[in-house]
């Protein structure tokens, strides 16, 4: 059993890699509403103070070599008018192999009447990628050629758009504009192992009374030659303390989430989601995430609540 599970998990691996696979690469999170600056650079310095914000994620829960995602992402206004700079850190692992990528974020502030906005993003930086094919069995001798451990670093840049009044948000933005080349020596294992994503993202909030508000959002992630993925949210926002929510992922998991808020500083939240696709009949205990916010509010009168 053993050998066969090696075999398995080989050819999956190779499969991935060598054929050119397209499918969604960059890291999931069904916590997205509350962090846009991992896919979206015009995001940064929309709090109007500086704001912190650190996710863990622990994907189908008892699958071997499931991905296991850290997001830590930090933004704020400059003194230079209408501008603003960020950063986001994301460590990936997924079985055998690590992607370690850090971002530093750009966005300049178009003002409009009833306080809406535009900003325009712009990001540059890295992926760390490893593979330990140590962790992986060759049963056949001409696949060892793959198998030597590799590390390659690749610089990349990504922009954005995003556009917000006091109740409504849309984005658009590419957070990885450069498709690079994975090679092992003179071996090339991938002609683009990073391929070009486009996110979609709006949201509305509903006033339903004093007390409560419903907010709604939305993510399409989009790759050439892959099938579009649409994440769809329903946020309650109680006495603008608590954020009770649930979650869908097109042909994939649905789940839940909350979050406490803190007044206008700290908010600590967790979701969780459960596959309703080919995953579903694998014994596993879904994904979960905790997230924790923080923002270093210069002014600490509690005002008009954040939705976004």
């Amino acid at each position: 059993m053993k050998t066969i599970f090696n075999k398995i998990v080989l050819v999956s691996s190779l499969v991935f890699l060598v054929n050119n696979y397209s499918a969604q690469q960059d890291e999931q999170s069904s916590l997205y509403m509350f962090n846009p600056l991992h896919f979206n650079p015009a995001y940064a310095g929309s709090h109007n103070d500086l704001s912190v914000v650190g996710v863990v994620r622990a994907q189908w829960v008892g699958i071997k070599g499931a991905p296991i995602t850290q997001f830590l992402s930090a933004h704020s206004p400059i003194k230079a008018k209408n501008m603003a700079v960020g950063l986001n850190l994301v460590n990936d692992n997924i079985g055998a192999r690590n992607r370690t990528s850090f971002y530093g974020n750009y966005a300049y502030t178009l003002h409009f009447k009833n306080r809406s906005k535009l900003n325009l993003g712009l990001s540059a930086g890295g992926d760390l990628m490893s593979v330990d094919y140590n962790k992986l069995v060759a049963k056949d001798a001409d696949e060892t050629d793959y198998l030597v451990s590799l590390t390659k670093t690749t610089f990349n840049i990504g922009s954005g758009l995003y556009y917000s009044t006091t109740r409504f948000y849309l984005g658009l933005s590419s957070p990885r504009i450069l498709e690079t080349k994975l090679k092992n020596k003179s071996i090339l294992i991938s002609n683009a192992y990073t391929k070009r994503h486009f996110f979609l993202s709006t949201g509305y909030v509903f006033p339903i009374n004093s007390i409560l508000d419903l907010k709604t959002s939305m993510l399409l992630k989009m790759t050439a030659n892959a099938p579009i993925t649409v994440d769809l949210n329903a946020n309650l926002f109680l006495n603008k303390t608590w954020w009770l929510g649930l979650m869908y992922r097109y042909n994939e998991s649905v789940g839940f989430n909350f979050a406490y808020q803190h007044k206008e500083s700290l908010m600590i939240g967790y979701g969780f989601d459960f596959p309703i696709n080919g995953l579903s009949s694998l014994k596993n205990a879904g994904s979960h995430e905790i997230m924790v916010t923080y923002d270093f509010n210069k002014n600490k009168a509690f005002g008009s609540p954040r939705y976004f």
